[in-house]
């Protein structure tokens, strides 16, 4: 399909990073810590996908059937390697990833969602000493994060898989295609359910992730919706945009406490019950689940996402016609997507103060952030236009919502 092909991994084939972050170590106990197990791996024939066999990670020494993660990766990651870090975190705690390479040309969504499903089953049928599905998890990223949805419903419902203990977690997700509404409310209210986007991720309408999250029958008490945020300490950028993670790239404190962390918690209060464990990964924003270390910024929570950054600033956007789920996107609460040239800002990015420029008189002046939190905003008028106070701001992506329409904004340095 030519609307996916900017989807596709552009980074070229390196040797596997390993961790290089200079601010912070990796955990060296509790949750996001590495665990003891060797990694070992069984490859089979993808029938789907000849060329591209489906991968069991597992822990070595453990010789009875595990909890499983079912992973549906972004499109045109085939190769495992671009989540070497995660596959690798897996296996040593003790657990099971199953990976699916899928077509990225010449079949449907919906044939790739099947693709997907297809390999799954047939690791479960043929691999019973590695994989426990009673204990069940899908995890996505991008287009996977979208499929994780209509297959984890399916699997969860006809097969019974995760019958002791079953979650999702998804991030940065595309659209959600073979889910209904209907499949949505009736979806198993035993599941749980972690859903993160990134700050600066262009590519996907956070909307996408928004909607499911809202419209999905599980208890806000067994879901989160998490906003993993971009930060620079020391020189040193934590991107936090839509190739997150990527073990090609390089692993740090974002990729361990951000999400491996995350995901070692969900697995333990879930799969082993330990109720201890949920004040870190369904923490409702606790500090617990949100404090990231070294000075870091945050993981921000709410259990109703409220979208205001303009649809048209996304890759993506939720209002386009390959959505199947549009009815349901978010609007921007009545205030329209400015045409650029009645809306000038400058400088952007900004350091400090910036000057909001219009030939219209503006009756409204908003500022809010990445997750859709207002802010105080500090505004004068002068000879130029309007001068906005953003020196008390930390870095990051703002929007500044006006009666002409929105501007997308970006802080950084001091």
């Amino acid at each position: 399909m030519k609307i996916l092909s900017a989807l596709i991994l552009t980074i070229p084939f390196l040797t596997t990073a390993q961790y290089s972050d200079p601010n912070v170590g990796k955990p060296s106990s509790g949750y996001g810590s590495d665990g003891s197990y060797t990694v070992a791996s069984e490859a089979f024939e993808n029938v789907n996908f000849p060329g591209e066999d489906i991968v069991i990670y597992h822990p070595q020494q453990i010789t009875t059937p595990v909890p499983t993660i079912f992973y549906s990766h972004g499109y045109g990651g085939n190769n495992p390697v671009y989540i070497k870090g995660l596959t690798d975190f897996v296996a040593k705690k003790g657990y099971a990833l199953v990976f699916v390479p899928y077509q990225t040309t010449g079949v449907s969504v919906p044939l790739r969602y099947e693709n997907l499903l297809q390999g799954f089953r047939k690791a479960a049928r043929d691999y019973p000493n590695i994989i426990d599905t009673t204990r069940a998890a899908f995890m996505g990223h991008s287009f996977g994060g979208g499929a994780s949805f209509g297959n984890a419903f399916k699997c969860f419902t006809e097969n019974n898989w995760g019958s002791n203990g079953r979650f999702i977690y998804v991030s940065a997700q595309w659209y959600s295609y073979n889910i209904s509404q209907n499949d949505l409310q009736n979806f198993p209210s035993d599941v749980r359910l972690v859903t993160e986007i990134y700050e600066s991720d262009s590519t996907n309408d956070h909307r996408l992730a928004a909607d499911i999250f809202r419209n999905i029958s599980i208890a806000n008490s067994e879901k989160d919706f998490l906003v993993l945020q971009r930060d620079t300490v020391n020189g040193y950028i934590y991107p936090a945009d839509h190739n997150t993670p990527n073990t090609v790239i390089a692993l740090n404190a974002h990729d361990y406490y951000g999400i491996y962390r995350i995901l070692d918690a969900l697995a333990d209060y879930v799969w082993n019950g330990n109720i201890a464990a949920k004040d870190v990964c369904l923490g409702n924003g606790s500090a617990a689940q949100t404090t990231m270390p070294a000075g870091l910024k945050p993981i921000l929570q709410t259990d109703a996402p409220h979208i205001t950054r303009p649809m048209s600033s996304y890759q993506f956007p939720c209002d386009s016609s390959i959505n199947l789920r549009i009815g349901y996107c978010e609007p921007l609460g009545g205030i329209s997507e400015n045409d650029l040239h009645l809306l000038k800002v400058s400088p952007n990015p900004f350091q400090s103060d910036f000057v909001l420029e219009t030939a219209n008189e503006l009756t409204q002046i908003r500022l809010v952030d990445i997750s859709g939190h207002e802010l105080p905003v500090e505004y004068a008028k002068t000879a130029t236009g309007i001068r906005v106070k953003g020196e008390n701001l930390e870095n990051g992506i703002y929007f500044l919502q006006t009666s002409a329409g929105v501007v997308q904004l970006m802080k950084y340095g001091k």
